[in-house]
């Protein structure tokens, strides 16, 4: 019997659900958890290491290419997946993620410009967003919006993904926080996958998961031992969030444990997952603007420097910004099931109004935390 073959491998995966995704999660964390060391050991012998400045959230010299072990690791994992569940769009998945990969490695190595960031962007966003599976052909009622033309979806598809992935790249300013707040996105769009049936979406998840909890075996350590995401590792993750978001819009409606979300709601679950990338690039963008500063600039204005200039270390300050960030996935679970899109989009807005203030008054001390 030949086991690699497509049939008899899709076979085994649905006879072994629960197996398969046990050995999909094992094998993407011991894969990153081996492939890390090597990176650094490498980026030591080469004095590859990102420096300190004034803006740097570390004291010594630290590897900061952790998205080769990631893009490594994600590359063997779609192309298994895909295999097993004779699913292609992980061909342009894969495309997409090499693209953002050489973007992402070049700024690490030598500092990229925004436009050529941004046009690695659009190009790799590109291979998702026109694949006939992943067409928003309707907001499901979303302040009455239904059926949409490809003419307004693709553009909209094509911002989201961008929204995306460069909110994901801008929480990547201290240890952990970026690692966490993707692992908190991905475990609840396997769970969303797991009960609609989009085993491809489902198994990608699992292996994000994986990856990011190996890396924060790494990044959360001390010494040599200590790497960081890098913009090769951001971008790609926050490509893959991206991917995952637009499937996310594409399914029918569903009901998970018996709980029926209004489709309606859709985009609206989608910034309470995404909450604390989402919010602290709209407040950093906004502010910037009207400081009369570059919206591109650079500061320590973010809600993790906030937290950290207050005394928390890396690890409570990104520990306490993802329970934020469940918490307010917990309370659209409480009142997104039952009211319109206009109340929850109303729900959302004053939330975000509160949060800003929160910082605000952390960041001028009319707020003190304790730690």
């Amino acid at each position: 019997m030949n086991i690699f073959n497509s049939e008899i491998m899709q076979q085994m995966f649905f006879m072994h659900y629960l197996l398969f995704t046990g050995l999909i999660f094992t094998s993407a964390f011991i894969t990153t958890y081996i492939i890390i060391p090597k990176v650094i050991g490498v980026i030591y012998a080469k004095e590859l290491t990102t420096p300190v400045n004034s803006r740097s959230a570390h004291v010594i010299p630290t590897p900061s290419f952790g998205g080769v072990a990631f893009f490594t690791t994600l590359i063997l994992m779609v192309s298994l997946t895909q295999s097993i569940l004779l699913h292609f769009e992980g061909n342009n998945l894969i495309a997409g993620l090499t693209i953002l990969f050489m973007v992402g490695l070049k700024d690490d190595l030598v500092i990229s410009t925004v436009k050529v960031k941004v046009i690695g962007q659009v190009i790799a966003s590109a291979f998702v967003i026109f694949l006939p599976q992943l067409q928003i052909t309707s907001l499901h009622g979303f302040l009455n919006i239904y059926e949409i033309s490809p003419f307004i979806s693709l553009p909209i598809a094509l911002i989201l993904m961008l929204a995306i992935i460069n909110a994901y790249n801008l929480i990547d300013g201290i240890d952990g926080l970026a690692g966490i707040i993707g692992i908190i996105i991905f475990t609840i769009y396997a769970v969303i996958f797991f009960f609609t049936n989009q085993n491809f979406s489902f198994l990608i998840s699992i292996s994000a998961i994986a990856i990011l909890a190996a890396f924060l075996r790494y990044n959360l350590s001390s010494g040599t031992n200590k790497i960081f995401m890098g913009d090769s590792g951001s971008l790609i993750i926050g490509f893959v969030i991206g991917f995952l978001t637009l499937r996310f819009l594409t399914i029918d409606p569903f009901a998970i444990l018996n709980i029926q979300f209004k489709a309606e709601n859709r985009l609206i679950f989608i910034v309470s997952i995404l909450f604390i990338p989402v919010f602290d690039t709209t407040r950093i963008v906004i502010s910037r603007i009207l400081n009369g500063q570059n919206p591109f600039a650079a500061d320590r204005n973010h809600a993790h420097h906030i937290l950290i200039d207050l005394g928390l270390s890396h690890a409570k300050a990104s520990i306490l910004l993802g329970m934020y960030n469940i918490f307010i996935v917990f309370v659209f679970l409480l009142l997104g099931v039952y009211y319109s899109s206009y109340i929850m989009t109303l729900v959302m807005g004053l939330l975000f109004l509160l949060s800003s203030y929160l910082f605000y008054a952390l960041k001028t001390r009319k707020i003190k935390l304790q730690v």
